[in-house]
């Protein structure tokens, strides 16, 4: 197990650098410049700002500098629009505001969506089955940027029981919203899922075995079945939590969290490269851990597996 974790880190190393340069490359072909805009800088001034960022400098270069930064001194440099502000500064205050509540909606969707998928399993064409089935295809309709405004217009305008956005700290009020957004769909996706792995599990021939050989219900479910149902949730929890994580850019403008998505669509808006680049090699390194990560579930789960 060491030397499969081992390999696996040296793996993300390259992979890391070829997602910085492919960005790098892909980010600066784009028309325009982050100091573009509709009433265009004199030359002189954009000279200057070219030359104070480096950005007049031969491309691979610039991809020689960058990557130096990020990768012996973990600094994404300054931002473009930001004047006063670093990237890593813009990065620190936003992503724990989305990690806090994406970490709660991912153990909410598992929970629950896990739950609805062992009822609907156990109880298949009952009236629990169905109930279970209905409430995850009804939530699998209603993504987070639909979810959303139906939420604020329910909770804040009509009802008067939760702040329609902001963030105070994480207050739980101001938590509740965002974190029922973000998670509905997952919980639908993550409920489906558990419900047919369940299923064809149950109706193995080593679940026949344990039946035939009188263990109780509640043994066979938790000793023996679990396992290798969770086997299917466990690969789509992997890029599911850094999806979560990173890609909550509709949670961020609905409810004005404050985190990392909105500044990530902010950056794209201003052609602020340097935050668009920092935020897309933290999804990238988020990425290669959490697939280390349901790698070594996945072992844990069934022996069976060679790494």
């Amino acid at each position: 197990m060491f030397k499969f974790i081992l390999k696996r880190l040296l793996y993300a190393i390259p992979t890391l650098l070829i997602l910085i340069v492919f960005s790098f490359i892909l980010m600066h072909s784009a028309p325009g410049g982050p100091f573009s805009s509709d009433r265009p800088l004199p030359p002189e001034v954009l000279a200057n700002l070219e030359a104070k960022y480096h950005l007049d400098d031969p491309l691979p270069k610039q991809i020689v500098r960058y990557v130096y930064g990020v990768v012996v001194h973990f600094d994404f440099g300054p931002s473009f629009q930001y004047k006063d502000r670093t990237v890593n500064e813009i990065i620190a205050q936003g992503f724990p505001v989305t990690l806090t509540y994406g970490a709660i909606s991912f153990v909410v969707a598992v929970v629950v969506g896990c739950a609805l998928g062992m009822t609907a399993a156990l109880n298949k064409n009952s009236l629990w089955d169905y109930l279970a089935v209905g409430i995850s295809i009804g939530a699998q309709v209603l993504p987070n940027f639909v979810m959303a405004p139906i939420l604020v217009l329910i909770f804040t305008l009509w009802l008067g029981w939760l702040p329609g956005g902001g963030w105070n700290g994480g207050a739980w009020p101001y938590l509740v919203m965002p974190v029922i957004a973000l998670s509905t769909s997952f919980m639908a996706s993550i409920a489906r899922i558990m419900r047919s792995s369940l299923l064809e599990v149950m109706h193995s021939n080593f679940i026949r075995t344990a039946r035939a050989k009188g263990l109780p219900a509640r043994t066979i479910l938790f000793r023996h079945a679990l396992k290798p149902a969770m086997l299917p949730v466990i690969s789509y929890l992997g890029p599911t939590f850094v999806v979560m994580i990173t890609g909550s850019v509709v949670v961020d403008l609905y409810f004005t969290t404050g985190g990392i998505g909105q500044a990530f669509v902010n950056s794209a808006l201003n052609r602020d490269y340097a935050v668009m680049m920092g935020i897309t090699i933290l999804i990238g390194a988020l990425t290669i851990v959490f697939n280390l990560i349901v790698d070594i579930l996945y072992a844990w789960i069934d022996p069976k597996i060679q790494l």
